[in-house]
């Protein structure tokens, strides 16, 4: 559990590239928001401007010759910052936190994928955490097909993202295993083709711990007209950025033309 002095809810989402957690994430942060309750939304690696850094550092495709005892470091170090200086006092002042990754895709990634020893990633998570842990994971499960097309969707591959088939299948197993291990705290919910079905299934497995989405699904709450304003502004906030990069491109482009 998150620890005893908490106020608040901990909640985080697992499961490989594109399975969908962060459109799910923000489906569940709009429902209870309009529910009254403080809701952060964080992702790992990130979350502050150290973690932020970080990420662009692990992530990056052009060092393919990090190792991987590297690799597993970055990520803690990321998250003992994140821990420290949003999740802890989210928490302590009665927040719904929201994490799309947290300590579980260690143990997919860099223990199963990478080949890491367990025992070490277990205490590396422990000291990285310091007593913090997720009040209940949801571990999201997409079909191949889904996650091609959410993938192709995409700017351009993370360096994980380019480790190859082999290394993907093995974080799968990975995360099977956790939830074999896990049963009262990760709950697997697969993904449906309508997202609102999914959104659902969500609101079931984390209703245990937060009431709101216990109420939404017996109170006749419009989730399918939810899930379809939330996919509108998440088109629009890409359409935007889109715009803005494409702009700051420009004068870059002129220069050059001019050079």
């Amino acid at each position: 559990m998150s620890t005893g002095s908490n106020k608040g809810t901990f909640v985080t989402f697992e499961g490989g590239d594109g399975a969908g957690k962060s459109t799910q994430i923000r489906f569940l942060a709009r429902l209870l928001e309009e529910r009254g309750r403080e809701v952060v939304r964080l992702r790992e690696p990130g979350g502050t401007a150290v973690g932020e850094a970080l990420r662009a550092v692990v992530l990056d495709p052009a060092h393919k010759v990090m190792s991987d005892r590297a690799e597993l470091l970055i990520y803690e170090a990321a998250r003992a910052q994140i821990v420290d200086e949003v999740i802890r006092p989210a928490l302590q002042r009665g927040a719904v936190v929201l994490c799309d990754r947290f300590y579980d895709s260690t143990v997919a990634y860099q223990g199963c994928g990478r080949g890491i020893d367990a025992a070490f990633i277990d205490a590396a998570n422990r000291f990285a955490c310091d007593g913090v842990a997720p009040d209940v994971t949801v571990l999201l499960l997409a079909s191949g097909a889904a996650v091609r097309s959410r993938m192709d969707r995409r700017a351009g591959a993370d360096r994980l993202e380019l480790a190859g088939d082999a290394f993907h299948r093995r974080v799968a197993e990975g995360f099977d295993q956790i939830a074999l291990a896990e049963p009262e705290r990760v709950k697997t919910v697969e993904s449906r083709v309508h997202r609102a079905d999914t959104f659902r299934a969500v609101l079931k497995a984390v209703s245990d711990v937060l009431p709101e989405a216990a109420e939404a699904l017996a109170d006749g709450t419009d989730l399918d007209g939810l899930v379809t304003d939330e996919m509108a502004a998440k088109r629009a906030e890409r359409l935007a950025a889109e715009r803005a990069a494409r702009k700051a491109a420009a004068p870059a482009q002129g220069e050059a033309q001019r050079g």
